[in-house]
């Protein structure tokens, strides 16, 4: 059975995406749900903190990079090992870049392709009921998706609470949940986006934080029945992102070099390559008898002084 899905999404980078979409994942999965998430776009980062908070892997959708075949793959093995899938968007719903319909490597294409509605995160900060024509304008800019609800974030009162809300009830949108301001919820970040999951001191402190907060003002029942059904079938065929740079790949793999999709190797090892790590900040040399080195990206910046 393909498990059903949804899109965490915003208008705007900063909403709190990562941090509403992590407390749901960790929440749900304390519920005893097998969760699974995935990243519109290409980042490194966020899926490395979605497999700690959901105890399983995560991957990149990437609708610019990938073709539609490719990223029904990623959707229903993640689907068919899990009871939900909860996908994040990157950026606001609707960024991305130049190119033909459906393949601009917005989070809009990802919820339109697999069919997943969306439940957008609203920072209502400095505004009340005008967010609801914030959430109006993501419900009509793109006829493809459906919005299913919103989570109101950063809410300073109560009083707060009710005139944002009704700003939704004007509009017909279903307030999941309404979460405070507060700074301790907040993860540590750095110039590409949130200090990686393996630098996070006690991330599962925080991730349990966060899970009891969303649990606490998100109706995680109203989340669970807004998810959609996969609608992209599983290929049946393996389609490998990239060619097999060889038999055997030295790639580089630490503190400063990590930036990898998993897919990617996956699609390697299918072809029959050996992956064999070795570690720069170390001082290990690439080993002998490779076909090719790779260094990925990540933080070499971070360790140059090394």
């Amino acid at each position: 059975m393909t498990a059903r899905g949804l899109l965490i999404a915003a208008p705007r980078s900063g909403s709190g995406k990562t941090t509403i979409t992590l407390g749901l994942q960790r929440a749900l999965s304390q519920r005893g749900l097998k969760v699974r998430g995935l990243k519109c776009g290409p980042d490194y980062i966020d899926p490395a903190f979605h497999a700690a908070a959901t105890g399983a892997p995560s991957a990149n959708l990437d609708s610019y990079a990938m073709p539609d075949v490719l990223l029904g793959q990623i959707a229903n093995e993640a689907a068919r090992a899990a009871d939900i899938v909860v996908a994040e968007g990157s950026m606001g719903l609707f960024d991305g870049v130049p190119g033909p319909n459906g393949h601009t490597g917005t989070g809009a294409d990802i919820a339109a392709l697999l069919g997943w509605p969306v439940v957008l995160v609203i920072d209502v900060s400095g505004q009340a009921q005008s967010a609801g024509a914030v959430a109006l304008g993501c419900m009509l800019y793109d006829k493809r998706i459906r919005v299913a609800g919103v989570i109101l974030n950063k809410v300073a009162s109560e009083r707060h609470r009710r005139l944002a809300a009704a700003g939704m009830e004007t509009i017909g949108l279903p307030v999941f949940g309404a979460l405070p301001r507060e700074a301790s919820l907040i993860l540590p970040e750095r110039h590409l986006g949130l200090v990686q999951a393996g630098e996070t001191e006690d991330l599962r402190q925080r991730l349990d934080a966060l899970a009891e907060a969303v649990a606490a003002a998100v109706d995680l029942d109203a989340v669970i029945a807004a998810a959609g059904a996969t609608a992209l079938p599983a290929s049946t065929l393996h389609t490998a992102p990239l060619p097999a740079p060889g038999k055997r790949l030295a790639i580089a793999r630490d503190a400063a070099f990590s930036f990898v999709y998993p897919h990617v190797e996956a699609g390697w090892r299918s072809q029959g390559t050996e992956l064999v790590p070795f570690s720069p900040l170390a001082n290990e040399a690439p080993p002998e008898a490779c076909d090719a080195c790779w260094l990925p990206g990540g933080y070499p910046e971070l360790h140059a002084g090394r």
